[in-house]
């Protein structure tokens, strides 16, 4: 069974066209971004920038290893999503900026993912005399995939906290607790603190930090809003997929992300 179908020739060159200008376009952009921060004496941020390039360089590489054809949609979005995760969400503060700039990101994450899941099936099915027909399978596959690359994503937004002192898992401020550790009794029963106006941290140095309208929650709820909204995109996209496999010719975009073999 083929998922997606074969575009014309025309179409791939006219997009491809495309595809490599947003790309070139972007690239300059880093660079630019990677130059300004290294006047400002920001070496985290040119790092972040140099990360960005090299993460350009992927969708090439994994073409021309593993013998594929990625489809210029498909590769443009990515391009967009990493200058828009890397560039605008972190250098540029597009993340404190624009509250709803890191939901839209990993939804966008999720419903791209669960189509490169797709890609694979198709991939697979390529490569076999006898193809898999379980278009529910497929569905759950890419969702999967999509669910574990997400995953994948807050370990190493977890990591860069813990070892570089980084905060891609942004805290937020919460007027509640409810937790266990103040049980006096040592009690598997929470203790639930509300209405929480302020708190204080004293350093070791002496240093007391105050933090007004309540108590700073370190990067977990940012945590699993991420995974929430990543689970969302890759449900559309599974539920898209799997009707397009059921209704072929009703659902020609799919089409424009489909990884083929060369």
């Amino acid at each position: 069974m083929r998922f997606f179908s074969q575009m014309m020739r025309e179409k791939y060159k006219e997009t491809s066209k495309k595809s490599i200008a947003i790309y070139l376009i972007l690239r300059v952009l880093v660079i630019l971004s990677a130059v300004i921060q290294l006047f400002l004496g920001n070496w985290q941020n040119v790092a972040l920038s140099i990360f960005a390039l090299i993460l350009f360089t992927l969708p090439t590489l994994i073409s021309e290893r593993f013998d594929i054809a990625i489809p210029s949609l498909l590769e443009t979005s990515i391009y967009l999503f990493i200058y828009a995760s890397a560039i605008l969400g972190e250098i540029n503060n597009f993340y404190a900026k624009i509250s709803f700039w890191d939901t839209i990101l990993h939804t966008f994450n999720g419903f791209i993912c669960a189509g490169i899941g797709f890609s694979l099936i198709n991939i697979f099915n390529q490569n076999r005399e006898k193809s898999v027909h379980l278009p529910l399978c497929a569905a759950l596959f890419a969702f999967c995939f999509s669910m574990t690359v997400g995953v994948l994503w807050e370990f190493f937004e977890f990591s860069a906290d813990s070892l570089f002192g980084t905060d891609m898992q942004k805290d937020r401020i919460v007027t509640s607790v409810s937790t266990v550790k103040l049980n006096p009794q040592n009690e598997n029963v929470p203790i639930k603190i509300e209405n929480i106006e302020g708190t204080e941290i004293y350093s070791r140095d002496g240093t007391v930090t105050s933090i007004d309208g309540g108590y700073l929650d370190i990067g977990l709820i940012d945590t699993i809003k991420d995974l929430f909204f990543n689970f969302v995109g890759a449900v559309i996209f599974s539920i898209f997929g799997l009707l397009y496999t059921k209704n072929h010719n009703k659902y020609r975009l799919a089409d424009r992300f489909t990884i083929k073999k060369k």
